[in-house]
């Protein structure tokens, strides 16, 4: 009877479970079909019945994103926001990896000092005026590098790693020593290959940050044609209705609305994309059979 009982609880959890997770897609989904459904809107189509969340197949209009991709300066962003992610990411991993790594190591003389080094800077910023001064005195105005190199590394994504680290067994390390490996060889040949899903993860959270930032390039690059895609969509979202970011003629065959809702699509497009390929890693074990009993 308690089996019974006890299975019919875990079935209740299991169904309110699901109800959670369905509810929140929901949440998600439906924003990113209406901006879907809305850039596909033709030019003088109105239905007020179904709230812009559904257009027949065969009213779809593809003239925004013929227009945005005809358009110089979206295509020049949109090159500009690769370039920025791609080389961010991968300068961002070639810094924290063997930062985390370094911290991860309890045998590392003066580890808490250096720990409280990387922590205080964290905790207590200079701010935005000394940080642009420094950027200024390296060179580093009106170069995509002044977006990249101020925020290579994030100290939250380096004890995450770090913290990964120490939790990799310690005999794996101590079997590479007794064959003669240094520490950066552990790190090439036996760390690595064991934290693909950290790395992964690590890459997500900072490509989509590069991948968004908006501000950083406001503030150091003077010149439109490094802008890349966040400010040029906030620049389009400002101006349409004035057309000051694109040709006269830009709307004549998309509403404003459309135009706008396909900017912001293509600009999410990437992560959304991107997301669920890196997701199957987080919780991947990859440590399993790595230590022989």
């Amino acid at each position: 009877m308690r089996l019974r009982i006890k299975s019919l609880d875990n079935l209740f959890f299991q169904i309110l479970v699901n109800f959670f997770l369905a509810s929140v897609l929901v949440a998600i989904a439906l924003p990113i079909w209406r901006v879907f459904m809305m850039s596909l809107t033709p030019l003088g189509y109105v239905d007020n019945q179904t709230f812009g969340l559904w257009i027949p197949p065969w009213r779809w209009s593809f003239e925004a994103y013929k227009q945005l991709f005809n358009h110089p300066a979206f295509l020049r962003a949109t090159s500009n926001s690769v370039a920025i992610t791609l080389a961010g990411t991968a300068i961002s991993l070639l810094l924290t990896t063997p930062l985390a790594y370094v911290l991860s190591n309890p045998r590392l003389p003066g580890r808490r000092i250096m720990t409280a080094f990387i922590l205080i800077p964290f905790l207590f910023q200079a701010g935005l005026i000394p940080t642009y001064l420094v950027v200024q005195r390296l060179g580093l105005v009106n170069n995509l590098f002044a977006i990249i190199l101020p925020t290579a590394i994030s100290v939250t994504n380096t004890f995450v790693m770090k913290g990964f680290f120490e939790g990799l067994p310690d005999e794996l390390e101590e079997a590479a020593r007794l064959d003669g490996a240094n520490e950066l060889q552990i790190l090439w040949y036996v760390i690595l290959p064991l934290s693909k899903p950290i790395l992964l993860t690590i890459s997500l959270f900072y490509a989509v940050a590069l991948w968004n930032e908006f501000f950083t390039p406001i503030l150091y690059l003077n010149d439109n044609k490094l802008m890349p895609l966040p400010v040029l969509l906030r620049n389009i979202l400002l101006a349409a209705n004035i057309n000051e970011y694109v040709e006269s003629d830009a709307f004549s065959n998309a509403p404003i609305q459309a135009f706008k809702a396909a900017s912001v699509f293509i600009t999410m497009l990437p992560m959304v994309i991107v997301y669920p390929w890196i997701q199957r890693y987080f919780t991947k074990g990859t440590l399993l059979g790595g230590v022989k009993e």
